[in-house]
């Protein structure tokens, strides 16, 4: 038997459903019962149940692409801000190999970075490097913060929800798997785009979501709104990878 919808929201200790559902992250087993372990919204796929937290901090992954400020230069590494209580570190080597350069010459302080996590070792410090489209420094625009959690929602299913806002506020956008986004267009759409990405990440857990978006993106910028609406199978609650 369960005992909450998918969607739910819950708090930590909650009884979710009897120990015929299997218990997934977020959850403990405890006297036949599947809980929940902290506050967050349920997700249910087939027998296994789930809950996502509302706010998290993220945890670095090998694999992952993410947005990162350098913070210090040293004598053969970057030290580097990638919004996480763990630290990373671009080597340089990472950037020219064995070459020998100054290394403030190439990335300064305050420099942002489109980075890829090499490794992760058993501290959780990342390994960070460049090779792959796109990576390296950023150049003008603007960073905006959102939850990890939230990133999936705001690419949407085959990257239709980030797609959109592009297509329509014709600015460039980098989505980070560590909840930074990169934006650059003109200075107003760069706004619009920060306050829709901040609209997303606050109703990420809600239905009808992407035609509120399209809604928002048309009156701004057209004045009116979209000749039809995107249909309802094209919604999907995703609030983790």
């Amino acid at each position: 038997m369960i005992y909450v919808e998918n969607k739910d929201l819950v708090i930590p200790g909650q009884v979710l459903a009897d120990d015929e559902y299997y218990s997934g992250r977020g959850t403990f087993k405890e006297n036949g019962k599947v809980c929940s372990s902290l506050m967050g919204l349920v997700s249910l796929r087939n027998k296994k149940i789930r809950v996502i937290p509302l706010k998290s901090k993220y945890v670095p992954k090998k694999g992952d692409v993410v947005i990162g400020k350098i913070n210090d230069v040293r004598f053969s590494m970057w030290d580097v801000d990638i919004n996480s209580p763990y630290s990373g570190i671009l080597p340089a080597f990472e950037v020219f190999g064995r070459e020998k350069k100054e290394l403030n010459k190439v990335y300064d302080v305050g420099d942002v970075l489109f980075l890829r996590v090499v490794d992760v070792d058993e501290i959780k410090k990342a390994k960070l490097g460049l090779k792959g489209r796109g990576m390296g420094k950023f150049k003008g625009g603007i960073i905006v913060d959102i939850a990890p959690t939230k990133v999936p929602r705001l690419i949407g299913k085959k990257g239709s929800m980030i797609n959109m806002i592009k297509d329509k506020t014709k600015c460039k956008i980098v989505v980070g798997q560590n909840g930074l986004v990169w934006v650059k267009g003109d200075g107003d759409m760069e706004q619009l785009t920060k306050n829709v990405i901040h609209l997303i990440e606050a109703e990420a857990h809600t239905s009808g979501l992407t035609n509120k978006i399209k809604n928002k993106l048309y009156l701004a910028i057209d004045g009116e709104l979209p000749p039809e609406e995107v249909p309802e199978e094209e919604e999907e609650f995703v609030l983790e990878k």
